[in-house]
């Protein structure tokens, strides 16, 4: 009696357990690894609505670019993130490094509605951009007019203005702006890292946080600044007349991409919902909360919202970035010729 009670435990276990196993292997995780930046909006926006349409679980990895890339990397061999969000030049850093797989696209059904210059930033096909900025001038316009570039080292102008450090984000694209300004655009930005240094005695401050920006150009003691687009929207509620500069050389920027991890196990999913993200719906409502400009050409916006992000067609052809190619090879060379020439 004992062994066919036992018989039948055993049967009985072994039925739950193939009644579970179809479920757990309907259960889908996807994890990803993006900036730590407006986590509250996207997962409002982005994460929980993608869930409940895919039924599956989405586990957020945040951190700077420098460590999640050492995650990646640290993990290459069995991935722990099936999806990346960063930069263009960190991207193609992700690809020399064998992170990173070719992004399909045939799969992503709001490709076509991307601007071109978000398609394929790298040129290698393997990463998709989902968000940019402009950079160009925020500047006093009772104080100064800005054509060019170069009209930030005017001997009238130089002591009203702050410049991004080298190092920060804003600093390349601002040399290399200055290079173009000054017909010598050579991808090492030495001319245009000389000119600047020519003029740091006068030039306020090499500045590291464009949150250090609103308080001098409130207190006057800046007139002008190459800025991000993203931050433009506090400068324009300091009650002075101030301008965003178009210049005649045109506007820099930078792009952050999407890209699937090499080796992923939920390629499918991640290309899910990159195309998820990437749909008019989640572009607009990123950019109704000033969180990203969208790579979306479908998204329409108010002339209020536009003013505070980068946005529009003209404005996405315009943008001169520096190829990732460029700012990879030579940013050791950038740093040491400008710790030579301008120092800190």
């Amino acid at each position: 009696m004992n062994k066919v009670i036992l018989a039948s435990g055993a049967a009985l276990m072994l039925a739950m357990g193939a009644a579970q196993t179809p479920a757990q292997a309907q259960e889908k995780t996807l994890t990803i690894s993006v900036y730590a930046l407006a986590q509250d909006e996207y997962k409002q926006i982005v994460y929980d609505p993608f869930q409940k349409i895919c039924g599956c679980k989405l586990v957020v990895e945040t951190g700077n670019s420098v460590e999640r890339l050492a995650k990646m990397e640290a993990n290459k061999a069995n991935p722990v993130v099936d999806m990346a969000v960063i930069s263009m030049a960190d991207a193609l850093a992700a690809s020399r490094a064998g992170l990173i797989d070719k992004v399909d696209t045939s799969k992503i059904s709001n490709f076509g509605k991307l601007y071109d210059i978000a398609k394929d930033p790298n040129g290698d096909g393997m990463s998709v951009g989902y968000t940019f900025y402009a950079t160009s001038i925020a500047y006093r316009s009772d104080k100064m007019k800005i054509d060019s570039w170069a009209d930030l080292l005017k001997p009238e102008y130089a002591s009203h203005v702050a410049w991004p450090n080298v190092t920060t984000n804003q600093g390349p694209p601002a040399l290399y702006m200055l290079g173009l300004a000054l017909a010598k655009d050579t991808p090492d930005l030495k001319a245009p890292i000389e000119a600047v240094g020519a003029k740091k005695g006068e030039i306020v401050t090499f500045y590291e946080k464009s949150s250090q920006l609103v308080q001098l150009m409130q207190q006057e003691e800046i007139w002008a600044a190459p800025i991000g687009r993203f931050t433009w929207a506090p400068f324009t509620k300091l009650g002075f007349p101030i301008a965003w500069a178009m210049p005649k050389e045109g506007q820099t920027g930078g792009m952050n991409v999407m890209t699937v991890t090499k080796g992923s196990k939920n390629r499918e999913l991640a290309l899910q919902f990159m195309d998820f993200w990437l749909s008019t719906e989640v572009q607009t409502k990123l950019a109704e909360k000033l969180i990203d400009s969208p790579s979306n050409k479908d998204v329409k916006l108010s002339e209020a919202l536009a003013n505070n992000l980068t946005y529009g067609e003209e404005t996405a052809k315009s943008l001169k970035l520096i190829p990732s190619a460029v700012a990879l090879d030579n940013r050791a060379g950038w740093i040491k010729t400008w710790n030579e020439k301008v120092g800190q």
